[in-house]
């Protein structure tokens, strides 16, 4: 899958595509539904499947710290777009002057000009544009008058509960991570690049690959078994910690992550990390000794519930 980093990069060869807009946070099984759709009208109709994502999400620059936490940053989100049969991914800058664009320039100039739209494929409740005056009737109407078609998105259920980024959050938020799964249809994971961290966890004979969270709100907190995939063949075991380690005085939110029976170079490796199983939320211990202990006891409790699992 390509990746076209703002719209300054659209060149020639990306004119003609069919097209979904959004922000695809999780890319949960609803928007896995509105891609399968994209990718298969592209393959009719011998063109490119695209994605337009934002970045920061609209909200993030709206509301500020208001914002709801984040499922997937954008390398969270390319990762999963890359399993899908999309063949571009858009990321749009979306700052205080795109969102001052009129909505009928974005249209023409954006996904006429510069895209060529064929076929588009938006929420009926999409809005777009200066003061959000664009909407799925203007985009109808432009549609008509420009040659692309443009149908609507709907809702995706799961056991009667429609699948919502809004309802993966609060799930992830209950600790519900079966819930969270089914609406996912996958485990809840987060992905990023190894970092060299203050490498405590070394002098404690709990080496730990770090990976800092660049996002203001995290919607996990705490201790979790875990799969971590980029290391080797097969996912590897282990215990992770999200949070800002409060013993440690730790400032930014990290994921430190306890690999089990592993002892390769992580540093600068890429890394997919699967959350099956909360063990315990995040707390401040006396001393570094009983956060020790602690430690001991969360990998061993990792152990046995993977060993379960495997049995």
């Amino acid at each position: 899958m390509e990746l076209i980093r703002g719209i300054h990069n659209i060149r020639t060869q990306h004119h003609g595509c069919v097209l979904t807009i959004g922000n695809f946070d999780g890319v949960h099984l609803g928007h896995q539904k509105v891609l399968r759709l994209v990718a298969e009208q592209a393959r009719i109709l011998g063109v490119p499947s695209m994605v337009m994502t934002f970045e920061p999400q609209p909200m993030e620059l709206f509301t500020r710290h208001h914002a709801p936490a984040r499922l997937t940053r954008l390398r969270d989100k390319f990762v999963q777009l890359s399993k899908l049969e999309i063949d571009r991914l858009l990321c749009v800058n979306f700052n205080d002057q795109f969102a001052q664009i009129e909505a009928e320039a974005f249209i023409h100039d954006l996904l006429v000009r510069r895209l060529g739209v064929k076929f588009l494929v938006i929420g009926d409740d999409f809005c777009f544009g200066k003061e959000r005056r664009g909407d799925f009737a203007m985009l109808q109407r432009a549609g008509e008058k420009f040659g692309f078609d443009v149908v609507n998105t709907q809702s995706f259920c799961v056991d009667r509960l429609r699948v919502s980024s809004t309802a993966i959050r609060e799930a992830l938020a209950n600790d519900d991570l079966s819930a969270a799964r089914e609406m996912l249809g996958r485990h809840y994971s987060i992905s990023g690049r190894v970092s060299h961290g203050r490498k405590l966890g070394r002098t404690i004979g709990f080496p730990t690959a770090n990976i800092p969270l660049k996002r203001c709100v995290s919607p996990v907190s705490g201790v979790y078994v875990v799969q971590v995939s980029g290391l080797a063949a097969t996912p590897i075991g282990g215990v992770a910690n999200i949070g800002h380690r409060p013993t440690v005085n730790g400032v930014r939110q990290q994921l430190e992550v306890h690999l089990f029976g592993f002892h390769g170079d992580i540093y600068g490796k890429q890394l997919e990390v699967a959350l099956l199983h909360k063990l315990r939320g995040e707390h401040k211990f006396d001393s570094f000794e009983a956060l020790k202990q602690q430690i001991e006891l969360d990998a061993e409790a990792a152990r046995v519930w993977l060993l379960q699992c495997e049995g």
